[in-house]
């Protein structure tokens, strides 16, 4: 429920100027922003495929993201997994000792009060994967809405930015900054 919630605002948030037309931006009407944002939202890694393939040739490089997409979302996904099995093997375990019944290794050298620090670091692990996942979940969407805006950006060689090293004064070095428009 949380996330959906999260996917809501992150799409309020993304289309708050969606209807809008501005007199002095190019519209693009073939690449969609809406379009790649719910692509990603709905399928991991599938906005950053659809604006790789509308990138003009040459410049294409969003496929690269989508293994790193799915190996964030296995990897927490597993840890989600496995520290919640670990809480309810802990939890059994703790009521076991409890009710003065055999436990079953590897929790039955522990008392009560270590099981119960146990469970506590365990189900802590669980709620930080949790929000890992959901925060890389998060970013790959925010990141194909956003790439979404660039696939027609267009950097030519008329806009440069040079950094060079100049004397302030006879006894001061320094750097200068030059953005030239031409």
């Amino acid at each position: 429920m949380r996330l959906l919630l999260l996917i809501a605002i992150l799409f309020t948030a993304s289309f708050h100027s969606y209807g809008q037309e501005d007199s002095t931006a190019v519209q693009d009407t073939s690449h969609s922003v809406r379009k790649a944002t719910i692509l990603s939202a709905v399928l991991p890694g599938a906005g950053q495929i659809y604006n790789h393939t509308a990138m003009p040739k040459g410049k294409k490089k969003a496929f690269w993201k989508v293994p790193l997409i799915y190996a964030g979302l296995g990897t927490l996904g597993y840890f989600v997994i496995d520290n919640h099995r670990t809480v309810l093997d802990i939890r059994t375990a703790y009521n076991a000792v409890g009710a003065g019944t055999t436990v079953n290794p590897p929790y039955d050298i522990y008392d009560q009060s270590s099981l119960l620090t146990l469970h506590d670091q365990f189900a802590r692990w669980r709620d930080f994967s949790i929000i890992g996942f959901v925060a890389v979940y998060a970013v790959q969407v925010i990141d194909a809405a956003v790439e979404a805006h660039f696939v027609n950006f267009d950097v030519s060689e008329d806009l440069s930015l040079r950094l060079a090293p100049t004397m302030l004064t006879p006894q001061a070095a320094g750097f200068k900054l030059s953005l030239n428009f031409h």
